[in-house]
């Protein structure tokens, strides 16, 4: 069987640097003599369950008066920093996807589901990370029949962006659209490293549904090889085997198997190191 592609397997190597990062409170955590689940016995008001299930309701007791309750997630009041999503990681890459814990949303719309998918394929960072990922692929040669020099990097820079799109078009849109699937990740936000770690890369085969509840991901696992094999219509002849779209197809699901864990542990390495605020 061939090797992957040395262009697939960098952005693997790259997402999965990234998620290392998710380590670092851990870690600080143990050194400092604490348990893990710290962070969420202090949220165990806002996060006693994973994102779908119910808030639960509180019952006075005699002469005890009850403050009306807000909309929005208790979380962000008592630990302000806990499973709060911004719009960019690292102010570059997006994040437009991630729900912030505790966050109830309603149904996504079919304009916002394309609408998604249009951002993370032509937001001005994906034109940038499109071309470190066509140079990597072209000084290792990755692909011989789109040779060097400026014009075969023209070759490599197409072929990655619309790999890239093509993928994002039917994962967050075509997809999730016709099986009434919710393409957003819901951050856990509570509970130990593993339990959360685990969680995020279940969300690759399990998904919601528009009516909230928890279904198989046909739009992440179906959605990737149809792209992957839509990609043989623009590749070279020799570039449309089996198992070059199977690595394509791998290498697709593999990389949002990479991100989920990215987005469910970017908000405690950004509370922690980076401060971002939005």
């Amino acid at each position: 069987m061939n090797l992957m592609r040395t262009r697939d397997f960098m952005r693997f190597a790259i997402g999965c640097t990234i998620f290392l990062l998710a380590l670092t409170p851990a870690m600080a955590q143990q050194k400092a003599g604490l348990p893990l689940t710290v962070a969420a016995a202090q949220g165990e008001s806002a996060g006693r369950a994973i994102p779908d299930a119910p808030v639960p309701s509180s019952v006075p007791t005699e002469g005890q008066s009850i403050a009306p309750a807000s909309s929005s997630s208790s979380a962000s009041t008592e630990n302000p920093g806990e499973g709060q999503q911004t719009k960019r990681i690292l102010w570059i890459i997006p994040n437009f996807r991630a729900v912030s814990a505790g966050v109830k949303l309603p149904p996504q719309s079919v304009k916002e589901k394309f609408k998604t998918g249009a951002l993370d394929s032509f937001d001005y960072s994906s034109f940038i990370f499109v071309g470190v990922q066509a140079g990597i692929s072209q000084g290792s040669n990755a692909y011989p029949a789109f040779r060097q020099g400026a014009a075969g990097y023209g070759r490599y820079y197409w072929h990655t962006l619309a790999d890239q799109t093509d993928e994002n078009l039917w994962v967050e849109g075509i997809l999730p659209v016709v099986l009434h699937q919710d393409s957003r990740y819901y951050t856990l936000g509570h509970g130990g490293f593993f339990k959360r770690g685990l969680y995020a890369v279940t969300r690759t085969v399990i998904t919601r549904t528009d009516s909230g509840r928890e279904t198989f991901n046909a739009s992440e696992i179906l959605g990737a090889g149809t792209a992957a094999g839509i990609s043989s219509a623009y590749y070279p002849t020799q570039y449309r085997t089996w198992t070059k779209v199977g690595q394509r197809w791998l290498t697709n699901v593999l990389l949002d198997f990479g991100t989920f864990g990215v987005k469910e542990f970017w908000p405690d390495v950004n509370s922690a190191i980076f401060h971002q605020s939005d």
